[in-house]
């Protein structure tokens, strides 16, 4: 009966070790896999490093001199080289491993070999990064990060205000996908119904909330999608003619904006001195097929004034701080005229589930071409996946954040405070609800919160 109860006392707490690390590995993963995912696959991936570079063909001959010192200085069989270690590093999400590439070995090379190596070593994935000539980083994710995204905590730190970043999204490889209008001022967002696209633009929106910056909308749908963040919005367009308008005082707005950089003598918004420098104007775009498409002969001309508009506004605005963010369906030729030029302006590309290869095409094709197949693959059950690439050529897999319309309100009328009211918007201004106090008149070229380089 002793040897009973002693083998109760073990194995109860065993049997409840087993199963709390069972719920932590399906309800919490990066509790299990920083208690026994991270240690085993370390432990892995030292054990087995060299036999496996060697086996997924990622080894060189070594040079004569080293081939000569191994064989008559350490007696030793000479061995093919893989690539050398300089540093890894545990996550909350996976495993990161710095390697440095003998000669004869390219990014390329590491890359082609990323899913053995990601069945070798037992991870989900295996991502490839070359971080400076030479070096590339080994991104392993111990479990898929974008089937309950949770953002980083360290990431919801806010940064500099004239930074004018915004966290939208988590990679696959549990990096943060970031909007950063500095560097692609432009973007375009496509996807099919039910793919997500409307929560990405929630998350972008709530970012873009909590930045001292104005806010344009443009949703020819009476405004049932953008109506709601009317707080935060210094304009709002919800027909075609109040578009047509909207993209008219703009255009005048950048060519005022041009005027003042001309007089001080500087090719930049950001180079104008503070006192002085305009407030950043952000213009979103819910549904672009709306301003290209006409129902009557009489309104082609209001539709080419707005596409000749727009187009003007993503080739030259970007220096006086005017940014489009604009969203669709389909994005191609067949809207009519402008359409392509207008889309070749668009730097930032993401694309969520689409009906056909076509669209996929339009969005990422002259881009990252190798992004394509992947749009295609991306499953219906998963709103909130897509593809974002950038003119270099990559591209990764992102997935933002579940958020509510509700809760996206909420923060546009938490930092309604933030709402410049610019003149030239005065006609296209929303309509403020009574619990949100109207913010006091701002000059036409000065932003009301103070904007630092």
């Amino acid at each position: 009966m002793s040897d009973v109860s002693s083998l109760l006392e073990i194995a109860a707490p065993l049997a409840g070790v087993g199963g709390g690390l069972g719920y932590a590995k399906a309800r919490a993963p990066r509790v299990y896999w920083s208690l026994v995912g991270l240690p085993v696959t370390w432990g892995r991936f030292t054990v087995t490093y060299r036999s496996t570079m060697d086996v997924c063909g990622l080894t060189v001959q070594p040079s004569r001199l080293r081939a000569f010192m191994v064989r008559k200085v350490a007696r030793q069989e000479v061995q093919p080289v893989p690539p050398k270690i300089r540093r890894v590093r545990g996550a909350s999400t996976g495993l990161r491993v710095s390697l440095r590439l003998p000669a004869g070995l390219e990014p390329a090379d590491v890359a082609a070999a990323s899913e053995r190596l990601r069945h070798a070593w037992g991870v989900h994935s295996v991502n490839v990064v070359e971080t400076k000539p030479g070096v590339v980083e080994l991104r392993m994710t111990g479990y898929d990060v974008l089937k309950r995204v949770r953002m980083p905590r360290r990431s919801r730190r806010r940064g500099p205000a004239d930074s004018l970043v915004v966290l939208v999204a988590l990679r696959e490889d549990g990096t943060v996908f970031v909007r950063d209008y500095r560097k692609a001022p432009h973007g375009l967002t496509l996807g099919s119904n039910q793919s997500g696209k409307s929560m990405f633009q929630r998350n972008l929106i709530a970012g873009l909330a909590k930045l001292p910056v104005a806010l344009i909308g443009i949703d020819c749908k009476r405004g049932v999608e953008q109506g709601r963040f009317s707080p935060r919005l210094s304009a709002l367009a919800t027909t075609p003619d109040e578009a047509a308008g909207l993209l008219e005082a703009l255009v005048k707005e950048m060519e005022e904006r041009f005027g003042l950089l001309a007089e001080h003598q500087v090719s930049d918004l950001w180079e104008l001195p503070e006192k002085v420098r305009p407030v950043p104007l952000v213009v979103l775009v819910d549904e672009v097929a709306e301003l290209f498409l006409t129902s009557a002969k009489k309104d082609e001309e209001r539709r080419d004034g707005m596409v000749m508009r727009m187009v003007r506004i993503a080739q030259m605005a970007r220096a006086v701080g005017i940014y489009l963010e604009v969203c669709g369906q389909r994005f191609g030729s067949e809207l009519g005229k402008g359409a392509t030029m207008l889309r070749a302006q668009l730097t930032g590309r993401v694309v969520h589930r689409v009906n056909d290869k076509q669209t996929a095409d339009m969005g990422l094709g002259d881009i990252a071409p190798d992004a394509v197949a992947a749009v295609t693959l991306i499953p219906p059950d998963r709103p909130g996946v897509a593809v974002a690439g950038d003119t270099s050529g990559g591209w990764s897999r992102i997935r933002t954040p579940e958020m509510t319309a509700t809760q996206a309100a909420d923060v546009c009328r938490e930092y309604a405070h933030l709402t410049p009211r610019l003149p030239f918007l005065a006609p296209f201004r929303p309509a403020a609800p009574a619990d949100v106090p109207a913010p006091a008149a701002t000059p036409p070229l000065a932003a009301t919160v103070p904007v630092t380089e």
